[in-house]
């Protein structure tokens, strides 16, 4: 293979490296979205949501709906979440989530490993953290990236892509209703 090609070649990936990169999303993308999400003011109170799992291929392996109860507390929203999937298992997760003066979040649930961190933007929140999943008789860490928007003051999307060593496991596909 003469030089020519080589540098050839290897500009394409370059270019291609750097394609990639720039299709990668920025809380700072939804800057100027409105209406303007408020974490704790959204989830104060009950929520209803539904949703799905898709494995890495796309196809649905589970659906569930989730009932939700938020309280707040000068700067804690408690997120008590009871889920019940298509096949008639039920799941709980607790949520504590702090708001910090930089607009930020952290949160803690039990199965959650460590420490959620978020930030709101516009209509948007990021929010990304490790979920330890049962799986038959072991558990996996799996990462989990969400994007949370408001599409008004009762109506919220969240897409949740799950990596497990940097690769897509997963996606989560979640709405959620504020109830009045």
């Amino acid at each position: 293979m003469n030089l020519t090609k080589k540098i050839r070649q290897f500009g394409w990936v370059v270019m291609c490296l750097f394609g990639l990169i720039g299709c990668s999303t920025s809380i700072n993308d939804y800057q100027n979205t409105k209406p303007v999400f408020n974490l704790f003011s959204y989830f104060e109170g009950d929520i209803t949501a539904w949703g799905m799992l898709q494995d890495r291929s796309g196809k649905q392996t589970r659906r569930f709906t989730v009932d939700i109860k938020g309280t707040v507390v000068n700067d804690t929203l408690t997120l008590e979440e009871d889920f019940v999937f298509d096949d008639g298992e039920e799941q709980r997760r607790v949520w504590v989530i702090t708001q910090h003066t930089d607009g930020s979040y952290t949160g803690r649930a039990d199965d959650v490993v460590g420490e959620a961190r978020g930030v709101a933007l516009g209509n948007t929140l990021h929010w990304q953290y490790v979920l330890r999943v049962p799986v038959d008789d072991t558990t996996y860490d799996i990462t989990f990236n969400d994007w949370m928007h408001l599409q008004d003051q009762q109506h919220l999307f969240n897409t949740a892509k799950m990596t497990k060593w940097g690769f897509t496991v997963g996606t989560v596909t979640l709405f959620f209703k504020k109830q009045s």
